[in-house]
C-alpha cells in the first residue's frame, strides 16, 4: 500500500476510534498513519538518492570524455 493511502486510512481509523471511544482502533490508526509518513519519507529519500547518483554519473562521464 502507498504511503498516502496508509496516512488516510490511519487518520480515518484514528478519528473513528476517538468518536466511538475505542482506544485500540485509535492506536491502530496512529500506527498506520505513522507508517504512511515513513513510507512517504523513504520514497522522498530514494528519489533524492537517485537524482544525486544520476548527477554524479553524468559528471564522471563528462570528466572521462573531457
Amino acid at each position: 500500500m502507498g504511503g498516502k493511502i496508509d496516512q488516510a486510512k490511519g487518520r480515518a481509523k484514528e478519528t473513528a476510534g476517538v468518536l466511538v471511544g475505542d482506544k485500540r482502533l485509535e492506536r491502530e490508526g496512529k500506527v498506520q498513519h505513522a507508517a504512511g509518513d515513513i513510507k512517504e519519507k523513504a520514497k522522498e529519500i530514494a528519489d533524492n538518492v537517485k537524482k544525486t547518483t544520476e548527477k554524479v554519473v553524468d559528471k564522471v562521464k563528462s570528466a572521462v570524455k573531457g
